[in-house]
């Protein structure tokens, strides 16, 4: 029976979305702590070079991003959803705004407040792989600060109600993806409360979640685990997709981030890419990653 790995560390935004989902899930999950800042060479072994939090393992097939872990989730435990109704998948679609368009402004809140608090190495890594550079980032704060306020007026509108959560009366990715952006602030003193009792009750409603049914393991144990099993999620390349099944392409995030994980592609449609890559230490593992935000290169 293939493991549930998560590869991430505990004060990823990111990785917390996951690890709310693996408990709404009711999920038991083998935790891998990931370095913070690059190298990440245990994880780039299963990657190909991805080194982004968090990825998950389900076996031999590795997910890199939330948005193809999110899908693979759902795949292998469809119920309880990430998607009850009413919404169903449109909630994805407010989950991908709050990671994309929110996050930057709740990082300008979380850390432009107190920048030396960070770490050279974290501003080097970050501007390289995100673009996020002290000298320019910083003079975004105020600007930034602003649209998080904005966005929690959003929140704070789907809640006034008294509804549980953003879609009714379950829980789902979309509330996990907005929470992480509200709990991240937290480092610069600003609290659930400030936003209304609403939101504020949303809020622990979500954090009751927890981290699920979570055991601790080493990253040579994921690597080991990934060679004693097989990859099982493939699929076919599209036709009118210009790229065939087999081929060699690489695949880069539309973002300075200068990883290009290579493999041979097993799978390609407008939901999903699909790379076979073999190494010493795992034999042949399969990477997903989503269409969204991805760009495929013959190599």
């Amino acid at each position: 029976m293939p493991e549930v790995i998560l590869h991430h560390y505990d004060n990823s935004p990111f990785g917390q979305i996951i690890r709310l989902c693996l408990a709404h899930k009711r999920l038991a999950w083998k935790s891998v702590e990931a370095p913070v800042v690059v190298p990440k060479p245990d994880l780039s072994v299963l990657t190909g070079g991805y080194e982004r939090i968090p990825v998950l393992q389900i076996g031999a097939d590795i997910y890199c991003d939330t948005a193809i872990i999110t899908a693979a989730l759902e795949d292998h435990m469809p119920e309880p959803s990430l998607y009850p109704e009413p919404f169903g998948v449109a909630g994805k679609m407010i989950a991908l705004w709050s990671a994309n368009c929110w996050f930057m402004p709740a990082v300008g809140v979380a850390l432009g407040t107190n920048p030396d608090a960070l770490p050279d190495a974290f501003w080097k890594d970050r501007g390289r792989r995100f673009g996020m550079k002290r000298e320019t980032f910083l003079p975004m704060v105020p600007h930034l600060e602003g649209q998080f306020r904005g966005g929690a007026q959003l929140v704070k509108d789907a809640l006034a109600d008294g509804r549980a959560f953003i879609g009714g009366d379950d829980p789902g990715h979309v509330d996990f993806a907005l929470y992480v952006n509200i709990k991240f602030v937290e480092f610069a003193g600003v609290q659930p409360g400030d936003f209304g009792s609403d939101v504020a009750e949303w809020f622990d409603r979500v954090a009751a979640l927890g981290d699920g049914n979570r055991e601790a393991w080493s990253a040579d144990q994921a690597i080991t685990h990934a060679a004693d099993s097989d990859p099982v999620g493939g699929s076919s390349v599209a036709e009118d997709s210009g790229f065939s099944a087999g081929q060699t392409v690489s695949v880069t995030t539309d973002s300075p981030d200068p990883a290009a994980p290579e493999g041979s592609l097993v799978g390609l449609d407008d939901s999903r890419i699909v790379l076979s890559r073999t190494h010493e230490r795992t034999g042949e593992v399969h990477v997903h990653f989503p269409r969204l935000g991805q760009i495929v290169k013959p190599v």
